[in-house]
């Protein structure tokens, strides 16, 4: 019987020069949509999948998200004061409970494989998840939530989740080659990172949620250096096919790339739109400029 996930990785160590000058000073994981910022929606999509460990890779810069995450005594004595009971619950209810959170620093830029191999020791030798906060997806039943679930019923092994995208942007993305599909899940028999449109053996794409078993560590291990000088998560992963299951799950729901401008504000109003006492309000702003 294959283990429960119950560690969850979050790789925030990037810098955001996609977003500068806004990420000077502030990690991109905090800018908001609407008003909760991006790392928040990705903590809350890993607790409601039942994570109970959350590892955050940061690195310099990044103490705000550490605060973030921790008890504002003066912030709660004021909205107490103020007879905020609504809004204080809601900041309680964002923060883990105590000790589910650990922090460890990614000291050099060198990649999302460096990224993930850098919570080595603290998720030792059972399978975790993998989630970037920049891939925000709006689904009735959360993204990593499906994954958990449909890997529980496969029996275990690795598990991506993955869409269809337009084949121009393969160069975006790493790319799966496909094999037997069965209801949402793709056997995956070939990984490549951003291939060139001409190359791409499909347009699966891999997007920024993983289950992974603790094998990946061994390889990840060598620092090998892959696409943009990086050691890249995909290169890794494509050693991996062959020893363990190996799935893509199509998810439901709407993915929204916030690590692009165009995205985030994309986001930004989809959410809105989904908040009854503002959805109206934002219907009427949108089509003013229509």
């Amino acid at each position: 019987m294959s283990k429960i996930v119950r560690k969850a990785v979050f790789p925030v160590g990037g810098l955001g020069t996609r977003f500068l000058p806004a990420t000077k000073a502030m990690p991109k994981e905090m800018l908001p949509v609407v008003d909760k910022p991006l790392i928040q929606y990705a903590v809350e999509e890993a607790r409601d999948a039942g994570i109970e460990e959350f590892i955050f890779v940061t690195g310099r810069g990044k103490t705000i998200i550490e605060d973030h995450f921790d008890r504002s005594h003066e912030l709660e004595a004021v909205l107490t004061e103020r007879c905020k009971h609504d809004l204080l619950e809601e900041l309680l209810d964002g923060i883990p409970v105590a000790g589910s959170v650990a922090y460890v620093r990614q000291q050099e830029p060198l990649g999302l494989g460096h990224a993930v191999w850098c919570a080595k020791r603290l998720i030792g030798n059972e399978p975790f998840a993998v989630i970037l906060a920049d891939d925000l997806i709006l689904s009735k039943t959360s993204c990593l939530a499906q994954m958990t679930a449909a890997r529980e019923k496969a029996g275990g092994g690795n598990m991506l989740a993955v869409m269809d995208i337009p084949h121009e942007h393969t160069s975006r993305y790493g790319i799966v080659s496909p094999g037997k599909v069965s209801d949402q899940l793709v056997n995956i028999l070939g990984l490549i990172e951003k291939p060139d449109p001409a190359d791409a053996p499909s347009d699966l794409a891999v997007i920024g949620r993983y289950i992974l078993e603790p094998k990946i560590f061994s390889l990840l291990e060598n620092q090998t250096r892959g696409a943009g000088n990086e050691i890249q998560l995909t290169d890794a992963l494509a050693s991996l096919l062959g020893d363990d299951p190996f799935y893509g799950m199509k998810f439901e729901g709407t993915r929204f790339d916030c690590g692009d401008k165009i995205g985030f504000l994309e986001a930004n109003i989809a959410f809105a739109l989904e908040r009854p006492e503002m959805s109206s309000a934002v219907r009427d702003i949108v089509k003013s400029f229509t």
